[in-house]
């Protein structure tokens, strides 16, 4: 088995992992990085799919209190208080970082600062963006950045990680075992520091706005390696998920700038509905209201002959609406539709994970060695996401990941792997190749999608959420029974990758689930119809988990909080 040994290895090329090898570079230009994607470097994963942008306080009427005290609340208050506190304060430097020395061109205003426009939640219009289409400039630009240290970074592409390799105590994670999807082979990295940055596996719902390569592999990887785990039950559903029937592109995003700009959400009987869910904010409430509401219109028969909603910008004008959203347009364009000049049906579409593996301010996990970024990580959002934090905690926690593992690559020394673990994992993932028969992987993948949509969806309820966590504990089993057709072919073999991919959805959603079950009342994106009201004097916690042997063991922690008690929470005394 191949090989290769260096300092720091990262798996993804999103925001998070792409900054994070820029930063090891520019901190220590003597060290090694290998940095793993599974698509193609600058053109696969979430971040670059970002549209709306990135919020950061520029303005002197704004403050980084003010935007603290927006993520918080947005996230229900079980946030990290001092994750939180990093991401509001390093915003700035971030921004300027990508605007001046990577090269990213933000659109301005007529006085030639970085223009803002409103998102929902927010108590000032401060999200940066490039048009409506930011990820793709943004994860253009620093790709360019990591082919400029090309003498440094080693890029792999359709590389995906398969297992974290640690050490015998199991208390130290010193590589991985990867898989080459154009040949098929397993090798080894060996590394001082490895970061996981692959995003998360909202895509194991029915109806799911990220991209297809992004499967949960880095919150999967983490879990059976031993990290620990924060707020998994958190699940964040974008109010306006395009509805395209079959095609692939039923579930984008249409981004949450239109509904900032003045968009109306309309039900199938021509009523817009918001009023009756938050009358104050109307559309531009949090994304957990909106997309709750819309749910609720349809579940409640108010829906569109397709079971959705509708975006409906005409009262814009289409001018505008071609001049702002240009991007949104065309999008809208490729199913026969015109934004700018019809309404558009829409549904609640999976977005985004607030939960994953429990980090520090510098990125570091529970388990040594290991550092953890972006979506993979927990505890920043808190119980929903604010419109533009997203590629924020990308960017940066990325930077800082990157200082932090090129701090502890200077200081460690290569540990050896373990050659019986990474045999017992390559034995594990290659045993679909054995069977000459088994159980079909593409059912069960059909399967876990409408389970997770239908029992712990946007709304959950202890019945359904028991019937989850029993299926996808046998979903599991069926999973690790499944063989493939064509057994002499590893190169680019997609029943092998769909194996792979529906093992870490399944991984993933247990978690979900089991901790969805567990927290019995209703917070941010975490709805429970059964409990429908905010308990913030039993569930002012955090819901943690780790593997313990084959099972999952819940548990919970008090809230960190660093900038004001739970108490001042409890008795809503917050001044700030």
């Amino acid at each position: 088995m191949n090989e290769i040994k260096t300092d720091v290895l990262i798996l993804g090329s999103g925001g998070a992992g792409l900054f994070a090898a820029l930063h090891v570079y520019d901190n220590n230009p003597a060290l090694n990085v290998v940095l793993a994607t599974k698509g193609l470097i600058g053109k696969c994963g979430c971040s670059r799919m970002v549209q709306g942008g990135l919020n950061v306080v520029l303005n002197e009427a704004d403050s980084v209190e003010k935007h603290f005290m927006d993520t918080i609340k947005g996230g229900g208050f079980v946030n990290d208080q001092e994750l939180a506190w990093t991401l509001v304060n390093d915003a700035p430097q971030t921004v300027r970082e990508l605007d001046v020395q990577v090269g990213c061109f933000f659109d301005r205003a007529e006085d030639g600062t970085i223009h803002q426009k409103a998102f929902a939640g927010q108590s000032f219009d401060r999200t940066v963006h490039i048009a409506d289409l930011s990820g793709i400039q943004i994860i253009a630009r620093l790709t360019d950045q990591v082919f400029r240290r090309e003498e440094k970074i080693k890029v792999l592409e359709e590389t995906r990680g398969l297992d974290l390799l640690t050490t015998e105590d199991g208390e130290r994670v010193v590589g991985a075992v990867m898989a080459d999807l154009r040949t098929g082979e397993i090798f080894v990295v060996n590394a001082k520091v490895v970061l996981v940055a692959t995003g998360g596996a909202a895509s194991m719902y029915k109806i799911s706005a990220p991209s297809f390569d992004k499967t949960g592999d880095g919150m999967a990887m983490c879990f059976r390696a031993g990290a620990e785990f924060v707020d998994m039950e958190m699940v964040q559903f974008h109010p306006t998920g395009l509805l395209a029937g079959q095609s692939r592109l039923s579930g984008s995003v249409l981004e949450e700038g239109l509904r900032g700009a003045g968009g109306h959400m309309v039900n199938g009987l021509g009523e817009r509905y918001m009023e009756r869910y938050d009358p104050e904010r109307m559309e531009r409430s949090t994304r957990d209201r909106v997309a709750r509401a819309g749910y609720m219109e349809i579940m409640a028969g108010r829906g569109t002959e397709n079971s959705g909603v509708m975006l409906d910008m005409r009262h814009l004008g289409a001018a505008f609406v071609e001049k702002k959203f240009p991007g949104m347009c065309e999008r809208v364009m490729d199913i026969g539709k015109d934004l700018a000049r019809e309404t558009v049906e829409v549904s609640p579409t999976a977005h985004f994970q607030m939960g994953g593996a429990r980090i520090d301010i510098n990125c570091r996990s529970s388990l040594q060695g290991l550092l953890v970024a972006g979506e993979d990580a927990g505890g920043v959002h808190g119980s929903n996401r604010l419109g533009g934090n997203g590629i924020c905690e990308s960017t940066v926690f990325g930077r800082r990941a990157g200082d932090t593992a090129a701090a502890l690559a200077e200081q460690d020394y290569l540990r050896p792997y373990r050659q019986e673990q990474v045999e017992e994992i390559k034995k594990r993932w290659l045993a679909c190749f054995k069977r000459t028969s088994g159980v079909d992987i593409y059912p069960v993948r059909d399967e876990i999608k409408k389970l997770m949509w239908e029992k712990v969806g946007v709304v959950r309820a202890g019945a359904k959420l028991t019937e989850a966590v029993a299926r996808l504990e046998e979903l599991l089993e069926m999973a690790g029974g499944a063989f493939v057709a064509n057994r002499d072919l590893k190169r680019y073999n997609l029943e092998w990758q769909e194996i792979i991919n529906v093992t870490n959805w399944i991984t993933v959603g247990r978690l979900v689930a089991d901790a969805a079950l567990l927290r019995t009342e209703s917070r941010g994106s975490h709805y429970r119809e059964d409990y429908q009201e905010t308990d913030n004097q039993k569930w002012l916690v955090n819901i943690c988990q780790k593997k313990d042997g084959g099972q999952i063991k819940n548990y919970a922690r008090e809230v960190n909080a660093s900038r004001f008690t739970a108490e001042e929470i409890r008795t809503s005394n917050i001044k700030y």
